[in-house]
């Protein structure tokens, strides 16, 4: 299991909640998941190709998965994962 931290913007699809947990070996898979649990998540995080949008930052234990292996990156028991929307402002 690997803790899922949801932003505000997205805690409208978790029922609220600002933390889940789930059962996943990669980003990829977890990004499915979160879908099935969360219905509507895998489009606010992807793009129509499957890719995390570039406005979306997805962290596993603090390391940006763009230097990892992306949506593939393995996970493991007790990893945390945050999801973090970028935002624009001037």
């Amino acid at each position: 299991m690997v803790s899922v931290r949801i932003p505000t913007p997205l805690r409208e699809l978790s029922g609220d909640r600002d933390e889940l947990s789930i059962d996943a070996s990669t980003v990829s898979a977890l990004i499915e998941k979160l879908e099935s649990e969360c219905p509507g998540m895998k489009s606010r995080l992807c793009d129509e190709n499957g890719e995390v949008r570039r406005f979306i930052n997805l962290y596993v234990n603090e390391e940006d998965i763009r230097f990892l292996d992306g949506v593939s990156t393995k996970l493991n028991d007790g990893d945390a994962i945050s999801i973090i929307p970028a935002i624009a402002g001037g």
